[in-house]
């Protein structure tokens, strides 16, 4: 061994310390203040197609992605209002970094940027009525108001003599179910004979402490049990927001990824120690994929700037999977230990790296999905599997000294292969009749299932709150609404009113199920000019009449007010409070012109989502957007798709195999093959919904699989018995690793990993009975 050559070339092993150490830097400058995310729509496609929405969706998430709304309810408000003080002050004393938020603008603030406008604000039931009222009967009308008149009305009588803005006002009012009462906002629930009070906070620092900590959470039940008091289980509290969501989310990926990434890690150790009894093949294999996760999680960042808390979950089941090239290495040095190392390096390189090449390939198909997620677990993935490969090839050679005991555990599993079948042509028939009938039997009960819902893990408790504030608040969905578009604002507001007039139509015609919905747009506070000037002709004609026809009961000489002569804008309304909360829904510029966002509200029924879709069509320059139900259909296009990337990826694969081993490569493609198809029928006796996820699993599935094959193949006779320990071990510890990614609160993980599970069980007992005899070798690998 002190041969130059037998120890390889030094440079090699100094050149990937060199690489190491740069990821160590990059490491600890990242857990410095990690840039993780936990969004579900950061998963999902971005439509290019569509900048515009892309936008809206952007700008209102935004809008509440720091808040967090607590909703206090009960019988008797009194008791809901002292409850919600102690509420608020338990919470403060914990300083768990969620501050009150003062977002009620006074009410003064708002009239005073709208008096001078006061002429051209005009409600729907208004411009109907004044065209066609008697005159006379709205002079006794002004004159009964000048004589009640009240200090609470918003303006003075001879400015509005018909008490028009009140009206306008009180619509506009009920635009929102919050209202303010006592220092706090109030809501009475009908029906229910309950009121509710309002909380609204905004958080300080970072939803994304990836220690396991719940604190806002944590410090939300704190309060709510100091709130209670005597009230007990007369009192609902409802706490939901964004960032509620987001440490959730992040709290679970910390448990998830340490019950996939330690386990996974444990669970190869053990292996290791057990069939090699030696530590320093365990220390190095451990080695290789710390590297290996570390350089895959450097990757994902310098590439997309951030990443996902599922990307880690799903990296950490790498953890499974690239200890195959230093369990490959450590037993060929078992059945081979006089072998020098570099020597067994150069001999076992061309099977690990057409395994490398398969498996990478499974990974980067996932890319081929325009899923900013999966193309993050894709990269994070096939970089981390490479690091671990080269630090199998570059260090092991050099660092892997003393001698190794073949021990009896070792053994066991490498003598196993001697009695396991090999499928004579008869038998492979005869397999195949039976599995074709069971793959029948499967695929026939197999369910499609394309929703959405799949990727959310939010703690079901969490979610149902977040409805029933949705629902008490009368929120609308960020996700559904309509895109107004036009070339100028006012084209923009002159569309959105046109949108409202056909909205009002359609649930005049025949009830709605689910009940009525209502509707949020920026026309609802700024008209468009066009109705701007018909308000203010309708105005001046009919108020002018009836402050002369008062004057002259009264002997005065009544005159109205002078208003703007300058219609309001969009620019001047953003620049004021009265558009707190709502700017958001004003996209402004695009490429080719001006957009705005209708939300919706009280959308409870999928035949109301429909009949939306199919308004919109009918309307100029409207576009429903549906993002839950977008992305579900597109993930159904894309499972479609991937079904048949998945067959050519089979027929890529089986050709690269006849590359190297000719006439004998089916036998390393022909159990992938099976076990996938198998895989789908078991998930289809089972009861699992089939989904897109499942899909790439089996592509991840043939790029992983198919090694079985190669190592057998790659070590015909003697050499077979510790190349299926190396496979054997492999499986097992990539099982595990899938394994308990199927244990994941994400269904669409749950999903990959249960898939995964299953496959490399099935391909794991296949692909021996398909090996090559001894006696078959020359035979079948004469055309390779």
């Amino acid at each position: 061994m002190s041969d130059r050559s037998e120890r390889g070339p030094l440079w090699l092993p100094l050149l990937w310390l060199l690489v190491v150490a740069v990821l160590g830097w990059h490491q600890w400058q990242f857990w410095q203040s990690p840039r993780l995310d936990s969004d579900v729509f950061a998963l999902l496609p971005q439509d290019e197609q569509q900048p515009a929405a892309q936008r809206a969706m952007k700008q209102l998430a935004e809008q509440g992605e720091r808040r967090v709304v607590v909703m206090l309810g009960g019988a008797d408000w009194e008791r809901v209002r002292q409850a919600a003080q102690r509420f608020d002050h338990a919470l403060q004393a914990q300083q768990a970094g969620l501050q009150p938020v003062q977002d009620v603008v006074p009410s003064d603030q708002v009239m005073s940027f709208y008096a001078p406008w006061r002429d051209v604000l005009l409600t729907d039931a208004q411009r109907a009525f004044l065209p066609l009222a008697d005159a006379s009967a709205l002079a006794a009308q002004a004159l009964g108001r000048l004589h009640g008149f009240s200090t609470g009305q918003p303006t003075t009588w001879q400015a509005d003599p018909l008490g028009l803005w009140s009206s306008w006002w009180a619509e506009r009012g009920g635009l929102t179910a919050a209202r303010p009462r006592d220092g706090l906002l109030w809501v009475k629930e009908s029906g229910a004979g309950r009121e509710w009070a309002v909380l609204l906070y905004e958080t300080q620092g970072s939803a994304f402490r990836f220690d396991g900590q719940r604190r806002w959470a944590d410090a939300l039940v704190h309060a709510e049990s100091a709130a209670r008091g005597d009230l007990g289980a007369g009192l609902t509290v409802l706490a939901a927001g964004v960032p509620l969501h987001a440490e959730a989310g992040a709290a679970q990926g910390n448990q998830e990824m340490n019950t996939i990434g330690w386990g996974s890690l444990l669970a190869v150790i053990a292996l290791v120690l057990a069939t090699f009894r030696a530590a320093g093949p365990m220390l190095l294999i451990a080695v290789s994929l710390v590297i290996g996760c570390a350089a895959g999680l450097s990757a994902t960042v310098l590439v997309f700037g951030q990443v996902h808390l599922l990307t880690l979950v799903f990296g950490a089941s790498l953890v499974g999977v690239a200890e195959d090239f230093g369990i490959h290495y450590f037993a060929s040095r078992l059945g081979t230990p006089d072998q020098p190392r570099w020597a067994l390096m150069r001999h076992l390189l061309p099977g690990l790296l057409l395994a490398l090449a398969t498996s990478v390939l499974g990974y980067l198909v996932l890319a081929v999905v325009p899923f900013p997620g999966l193309r993050q677990m894709a990269l994070f993935s096939a970089v981390g599997l490479t690091a671990a490969f080269a630090t199998a090839v570059c260090w092991f050679p050099w660092l892997d000294r003393g001698q190794l005991q073949d021990g009896r555990f070792a053994q066991s599993i490498a003598s196993s292969l001697g009695h396991w079948p090999v499928l004579t042509r008869a038998r492979l028939w005869i397999a195949l009749v039976i599995l074709a009938i069971v793959c029948a039997v499967g695929l026939a009960r197999l369910q499609v299932n394309d929703d959405l819902r799949q990727l959310q893990s939010s703690p079901p408790a969490l979610m149902r709150a977040q409805m029933a504030v949705g629902r008490l608040l009368q929120m609308p969905s960020p996700a559904q609404f309509f895109l107004v578009q036009g070339r100028t604002e006012d084209e923009v507001l002159s569309r959105e009113e046109a949108l409202k007039q056909a909205l009002t139509s359609w649930q005049a015609q025949a009830p709605q199920p689910g009940g009525p919905i209502g509707v949020s747009a920026v026309s609802d506070w700024v008209p468009s000019r066009q109705r701007q000037d018909d308000n203010h002709a309708l105005t001046q004609a009919r108020e002018t009449a009836v402050l002369q026809a008062v004057g002259s009961v009264v002997g005065e000489d009544l005159r109205r007010p002078a208003f703007a002569t300058q219609a309001l804008t969009v620019s001047q309304w953003l620049a004021s409070p009265a558009s707190s909360g709502l700017r958001a829904q004003w996209l402004g510029a695009q490429d080719e012109g001006f957009a705005s966002v209708v939300l919706i509200r009280g959308l409870s029924q999928q035949t109301q989502a429909q009949a939306l879709r199919e308004l919109a069509p009918t309307l100029a320059g409207v576009q429903w957007v549906d993002r839950p139900n977008d992305i579900s259909e597109l993930m159904g296009r894309f499972r479609v798709t991937m079904t048949w990337l998945l067959g050519l990826g089979h027929g890529l694969v089986l050709l690269t195999l006849y590359l190297r081993f000719g006439r004998a490569a089916w036998r390393a493609w022909l159990p992938c093959a099976l076990g996938s198809l198998v895989c789908v029928a078991v998930l289809g006796l089972l009861g699992e919904p089939f989904q897109l996820f499942n899909l790439l699993a089996l592509m991840l599935l043939l790029g992983m699989g198919v090694d079985y094959g190669i190592f057998l193949l790659e070590h015909p006779g003697e050499q077979q018995a510790h190349a299926w320990l190396a496979v054997l071990l492999g499986a097992i510890s990539t099982g595990l690793s899938f394994g308990l990614l199927a244990l994941s609160s994400t269904p669409a993980l749950r999903a990959f990993g249960l898939t995964l599970l299953i496959g490399l069980t099935l391909v794991c007992l296949l692909a021996p009975t398909m090996r090559l005899i001894h006696q078959t070798d020359k035979t079948e690998r004469g055309n390779s």
